[in-house]
């Protein structure tokens, strides 16, 4: 008994030193800490900051700072680098991008301006202290961005600048703390101007030029290996963060970075966004807050009236600086109060950036312990301020915005339900992601995946077969958050089969995959698909993948006249745009200018982003013309009619056909709206 109670005691003694014990109280904490201070209307991050005061070195020093916690807090520093990079709407980021680079320099000079004379002439600090910090107060870490993500904001256009005005202001202030620091070792030559613009520059290069497509060629190589490409993601990450180490910047730069060349290739309804997210959202990122706060230590306040003065000072220009540069992009954009203080919320928050400056200049001897301690002291105040801040603000634009009554399609996007029958396994998979992508988050409906089988003896064998065999397919869906069922019916052809059932599930959306070539230009597009046509009102969507969707450079969209008078033209619409925006595709239209007028009110109307090239065109007797345009990344995008439609004419018919012969290696889609 004495042998148990003094093992406990040795285990127990604090610090804790036992990896395991350590990680399961820091499990512990990141479990309980946001669920009991919630309950006092408290947010999650700020208990997680709060939990690692508590428990760190200067509070009941239940954990030191050791290389274990540092490595995990490290990893959650760079996750939040990279997911804001990997969310980042980039055709929302081409819109906004000036709006972007005018606030990415407001969010940096003023803090600049106002700190600098207070630092100066208030507190006495020399120039290059002073320069020093005051380039801190420029900075700012998402810290608050897992709110906004975690309620479904990210697209909104305020977040969008503050994440692109983010990277643009760390880097200034990464870039003068590596120039101040030169200047302070005398060491400004034009060797060192040299060095460092030509590794900005092969950084760059290397990031945008050949991670995408060793990303490219990788998920393709790989394509069934899922588990591979969240290991291969987070190999680039690491691997950028220390390139951009070695290039002269901060870690934090080469993960922004990372998830901004990855962004292109996994989509935000993915089920490798999915693991990312969670992964990142349930582990590392709560790991890096605690170790946030493990570093504040309350007391130093105490310390002398220097050190009261010095962080109060510190905090208030802090506070005072971003709030003032996200009052004034208020203005200039017109931005409503909610959106104002979602960038304050945002952009407040001091952790990253701010300590790799202060620690750096305090290591190379520009900044005494008092500024050290007081900047501790900020970071605490800043986070608690940001994240009431941002929690506020996302309830009042939840609260005030109409963005959640977007459309009112069909069943309503709340209800939204899609067929997908499968007629054999070939390109499933390239189906069922494709589903996962235009199926209407709100939607509460699974993904219904239909097997007709004929009405024999076997019925019941062959029934059990079909559903086993598309087994794999529905954790995948599951795997990206996305629900599915299975369906198997007897019918006696499946065009029926796929008739009756889109009635019972009254499904919106029929996905089919492109009939088999046997009899494929004899007539039309098949029997069984004029029967589905003839039999259902659906919009149908007939699907032909040569490659995986996050490959596909551009969409080519082909619409008839008078498209926009036929009941589902906004339900088409919708989906095309919400591909657009899930794999970053622009988008390029063919069709007539009252269709293309329509497209663009819709777009307004409804806050749809779309990245459009428009060109007129009319010459459907002579279709073929655009084979010139058509490339083979392209995604062909053929909106069609049924029989007796307002837009249906008689060349419609035919097009499959030529889009079988003359494109067979090109992706396509013909839709026959509702």
């Amino acid at each position: 008994m004495d042998a148990i109670i003094n093992l406990l005691r040795e285990q127990f003694q604090l610090p804790l030193q036992n990896p395991v014990l350590i990680f399961s109280l820091i499990l512990f904490i990141i479990l309980l800490a946001p669920v009991l201070l919630q309950r006092i209307r408290i947010p999650g991050i700020i208990g997680l900051i709060i939990s690692g005061i508590i428990i760190g070195p200067a509070g009941l020093n239940i954990l030191e700072k050791s290389l274990f916690v540092d490595v995990f807090s490290t990893i959650g520093l760079l996750y939040i680098m990279f997911i804001a990079g990997l969310e980042l709407d980039l055709n929302e980021f081409k819109v906004t991008r000036n709006k972007s680079l005018l606030f990415g320099l407001l969010t940096f000079s003023i803090p600049l301006a106002v700190g600098f004379p207070v630092c100066r002439y208030l507190l006495g600090f020399d120039f290059n202290a002073s320069l020093l910090t005051s380039s801190m107060f420029a900075t700012h870490t998402l810290v608050t961005y897992p709110i906004v993500s975690k309620l479904g904001l990210t697209k909104n256009v305020a977040v969008a600048i503050t994440v692109g005005g983010t990277i643009l202001t760390d880097t200034a202030v990464l870039i003068m703390l590596a120039v101040i620091l030169g200047s302070h070792d005398g060491g400004l030559t034009q060797e060192f101007w040299i060095r460092l613009g030509i590794s900005l520059v092969l950084f760059s290069a290397f990031m945008f030029l050949v991670i995408p497509r060793i990303a490219k060629w990788f998920f393709r190589k790989l394509e069934s290996e899922k588990h591979s490409h969240y290991i291969f993601v987070l190999s680039v990450v690491f691997f950028s963060a220390f390139l951009a180490e070695i290039a002269g910047l901060e870690a934090i730069i080469g993960a922004f970075v990372a998830g901004l060349a990855l962004n292109k290739l996994i989509p935000h309804s993915s089920a490798l966004m999915n693991r990312i997210e969670f992964i990142g959202n349930s582990l590392f990122i709560p790991f890096f807050l605690i170790s946030v706060g493990m570093i504040v230590d309350i007391s130093v306040i105490m310390s002398g009236p220097m050190a009261l003065i010095i962080a109060g000072t510190l905090t208030v220009v802090a506070i005072f600086g971003k709030w003032l540069a996200a009052f004034l992009t208020q203005i200039i954009f017109r931005f409503s109060k909610g959106q104002r203080k979602l960038i304050f919320g945002l952009s407040s928050a001091h952790a990253a950036a701010t300590l790799a400056v202060i620690l750096v200049g305090y290591k190379a001897g520009i900044l005494d312990s008092n500024i050290l301690n007081g900047t501790v002291v900020l970071i605490l105040v800043t986070c608690i301020i940001a994240s009431f801040a941002t929690e506020s603000a996302v309830k009042d634009i939840i609260r005030n915005s109409d963005e959640d009554e977007n459309l009112s399609l069909g069943s309503g996007p709340d209800r939204e339900s899609i067929l997908i029958p499968i007629a054999n396994l070939i390109n499933i998979d390239k189906v069922l992601d494709f589903a996962v992508l235009i199926k209407d988050k709100k939607s509460s409906n699974p993904l219904s995946i239909l097997t007709v089988v004929p009405n024999t003896d076997a019925a019941e064998k062959t029934i059990i077969k079909a559903k086993q065999g598309l087994e794999r397919f529905i954790k995948e869906t599951t795997a990206s958050d996305t629900q599915a069922k299975i369906i198997a019916t007897i019918d006696h052809n499946p065009a029926s089969g796929i008739s009756r059932t889109a009635k019972e599930i009254m499904a919106d959306i029929i996905l089919l995959g492109w009939p088999q070539k046997t009899g494929f230009l004899d007539k039309l597009i098949g029997d069984k698909m004029e029967s589905i046509l003839e039999n259902t009102d659906k919009t149908l969507f007939i699907c032909d993948f040569q490659m995986p969707l996050v490959n596909h450079k551009r969409l080519f969209v082909i619409a008839p006249p008078n498209a926009e008078f036929e009941e589902g033209f906004a339900h088409w619409v919708n989906k095309i745009a919400k591909l657009s925006v899930e794999l970053s595709l622009p988008i390029t239209l063919n069709c007539t200018e009252e269709t293309h007028t329509a497209i663009l009110n819709f777009a307004k109307e409804n806050k749809v982003t779309l990245s459009l090239n428009y060109q007129q065109f009319s010459a459907w007797e002579d279709f073929l013309i655009l084979t010139r345009e058509i490339l083979d990344t392209d995604l062909i995008v053929l909106v069609s009619a049924r029989r007796g439609y307002t837009s249906h004419f008689g060349q419609l018919d035919r097009l499959p056909a030529k889009m079988e012969k003359h494109f067979p290696k090109v992706s396509k889609i013909v839709i026959y709206p509702q």
